[in-house]
């Protein structure tokens, strides 16, 4: 039986809107490891992520090695965290050219999802998150084999953070929302 909200009776209700309110940017890390089982659910969440016909244009290559790291913490303009971090994921497109019907790219939307979607993991987890999108593609690519032809859209960061941002002034949702018509 459902009930009025659609929920299965006997099911109990996720309350994702808290942990999305509750989502801070990490700016800095411990220096401790993620548990195995741990790192695989977040990148699990990632590859539930949706994308435009379904065709999943993505490869998540984790970096562990600090050596890694620090290369591609400088080809992210010496973005200090991004070494700092536990794991770093480099999303990236193994589809580049793909169009949808509405003419935008498919591949930075489908990313965003994936990303969104282990962002959300992370903080579930207790671990904490920075996406970098400054960095220098073409200085990372040799460092993770990434092929010429394939992209990399962005970086998470993930760990255990000893510094997240304050909760930043959000518009009310009245501002930002409208019903037929702009």
């Amino acid at each position: 039986e459902y009930n009025h909200a659609g929920f299965h009776e006997g099911k109990v209700q996720m309350d994702v809107l808290e942990e999305i309110q509750n989502r801070r940017t990490a700016t800095a890390f411990l220096d401790k490891t993620i548990p195995k089982d741990t790192l695989e659910r977040i990148l699990e969440a990632g590859r539930l992520a949706p994308s435009a016909k379904n065709r999943q244009p993505w490869r998540f290559i984790v970096i562990k090695k600090q050596e890694h790291k620090e290369k591609l913490m400088e080809s992210a303009y010496c973005q200090e965290n991004v070494g700092q971090a536990a794991v770093v994921v480099a999303l990236c497109t193994t589809n580049i050219d793909y169009k949808m019907p509405n003419g935008q790219l498919a591949h930075p939307i489908d990313l965003s999802f994936a990303c969104s979607f282990m962002m959300l993991q992370a903080e579930h987890e207790g671990l904490g998150t920075n996406v970098v999108t400054t960095f220098d593609e073409e200085q990372i690519k040799p460092v993770l084999s990434v092929p010429h032809s394939m992209r990399i859209v962005m970086l998470l960061l993930i760990g255990y953070s000893s510094v997240r941002k304050e909760n930043s002034t959000r518009y009310a949702l009245k501002r930002i929302t409208s019903t037929d018509h702009w």
